[in-house]
């Protein structure tokens, strides 16, 4: 018996961490893509176009899968699917690993683009699973976790590839997902008394059908032409399924998403908030890696290595693990309607700094790191006000939509860089004007903020009032990510709530 219960304090003690960790496992492995788009075209004699699908087939296969898994984790599945999406992605490393050429490098980044479903699934467990005092910094840190880990993946990425081939670059994302699997079958605890949840099938596929044909719009749209037959029939024939998708969503029982739940303007500013804020994260991404790489001279550039432009991103990373403490500071000071504008400031100030100063790589850096921090606070804010708007058992499909609306941001983001860089490359020539840096900015500085003009137009006058439940016998408010449990009233201010 006394085993028993040591064998169980100590999974309590370790679950946290090895949320954390499976978290950013999977913030890791899908960044690996993006840094190895030249080398993988050189070395598998294919177009930077299509090189380009190693980057852009994790994040559809993670778009088109987030919202299907986080259904299946809302109830009695949910161990079991976070196990199941840890192999698949196992196998995917090991494919993409395997030198069997570029068709099976890409089927390998298919599969790990499922793990990019296990961030609202473990933000759910680790809000099931913890006592409050510890579940509400864990669940901002694992909001957080997507985008810090880019900056830890792309330099790690650069400097193993340089060194030992691409190929190795996925043997280390096999070694590190084997681990976590390993892990998370020794620490997550049963999910077998939670109410088991039918999946929408139907509704999966229409959504998957419309999501894929949009991003895949996004993401060619550059090679195929904006106005080409082809790019317009696929957006013609995304945006039917997706309004079918909306009409059988709203009409059926069991909802692949509960899309009613944007009648609550708290869910609805999250939402519109994460796409755009989504959008914006990835345009200044773009721009400050390809800047970086591109060559010294007229065109503006620094001629950095794939290692070098990599470590730029470092400080973006430790901006969004800053972000974690200061929205906890600032909430507590401040009402969130309040708080998340600020924070879509911030990040507006990163655009606004790199359209008017990118003449140093120190510049770059403070960008990054400025931006990271904003950004960091914006991601780390959403899943408590999803949260603490939705009914308990809709936690995890409504912040798996939430999730799915920032990779969709993300995608949008990265492909408004490469039009207003075209924009502003004359004809023949291979690099675009610094001129366009300044444009491309200006369209961050634009869209950054409609995210903080969003934040505090949409939520109205008054937020919807918490979701009041039973928890562990006591009858509390609705737990929520960072330093914020409920949501007050109007004028109160966002404060943190302890149990008696």
């Amino acid at each position: 018996m006394g085993t028993q219960g040591s064998s169980a304090a100590w999974r309590g003690r370790a679950l946290a961490p090895v949320l954390i960790y499976l978290s950013s496992v999977v913030a890791v492995i899908s960044s690996l893509g993006a840094p190895l788009i030249p080398t993988i075209a050189a070395a598998d004699h294919v177009s930077l176009s299509e090189a380009q699908w190693s980057l852009t087939i994790t994040l559809l296969v993670g778009a088109v899968a987030t919202p299907t898994m986080g259904r299946l984790g809302d109830g009695a599945l949910r161990r079991s699917t976070i196990l199941g999406a840890l192999a698949i992605v196992l196998v995917g490393n090991t494919l993409a690993a395997l030198p069997f050429g570029f068709g099976w490098l890409i089927a390998g980044r298919a599969l790990q683009g499922v793990g990019l479903s296990l961030i609202p699934l473990t933000v759910a467990t680790a809000r099931d699973s913890l006592p409050p005092e510890r579940s509400r910094p864990a669940i901002a840190l694992l909001s957080v976790t997507v985008v810090s880990g880019i900056g830890v993946g792309y330099p790690l990425t650069g400097l193993i590839a340089e060194h030992f081939g691409f190929h190795a670059s996925f043997w280390l994302g096999t070694a590190v997902s084997g681990t976590a699997l390993a892990a998370a079958m020794l620490v997550l605890p049963s999910t077998r008394h939670l109410t088991r949840r039918p999946l929408d099938a139907t509704g999966a596929v229409l959504f998957g059908a419309a999501l894929a044909g949009l991003v895949l719009v996004l993401s060619e749209g550059q090679s195929w032409r904006w106005t080409s037959p082809a790019l317009l029939g696929l957006g013609a024939v995304s945006l039917v399924c997706l309004a079918v998708w909306i009409v059988f969503e709203l009409k059926t029982g069991q909802p692949l998403v509960d899309l009613r739940l944007l009648r609550n303007r708290v869910v609805l500013t999250a939402a519109v908030v994460g796409l755009i804020a989504g959008m914006g994260t990835y345009l200044l991404l773009s721009l400050v890696t390809r800047l970086a790489q591109t060559p010294a001279g007229p065109s503006g550039g620094f001629g950095v290595s794939i290692v070098v432009s990599g470590l730029i991103l470092i400080p973006f990373s430790v901006g969004t693990l800053a972000a974690n403490k200061a929205v906890q500071l600032v909430a507590q000071r401040m009402p969130w309607r309040l708080t998340l504008p600020l924070a879509c400031v911030v990040t507006l100030s990163s655009l606004v700094m790199f359209g008017l100063a990118r003449t140093d790589l120190w510049e770059l850096l403070v960008v990054m790191g400025l931006n990271g921090l904003g950004v960091g606070c914006v991601f780390a804010l959403l899943p408590n006000l999803v949260v603490t708007a939705v009914p308990a058992g809709d936690v995890g499909s409504a912040i798996g939509f939430n999730q799915v609306l920032r990779y969709v941001g993300f995608t949008t983001g990265s492909a408004l860089s490469a039009v207003a860089l075209e924009s502003h490359t004359t004809a023949g020539a291979a690099l675009p004007d610094p001129s366009g840096y300044g444009a491309a900015a200006v369209w961050g500085m634009v869209i950054c903020a409609a995210a903080a003009v969003t934040a505090i137009v949409l939520p109205g006058r008054r937020p919807s009032a918490p979701d009041v439940r039973e928890d562990r016998g006591n009858p509390t408010v609705a737990e929520g990510a960072g330093p914020a449990v409920v949501l007050p009233a109007e004028g109160e201010q966002l404060r943190g709530c302890t149990r008696s």
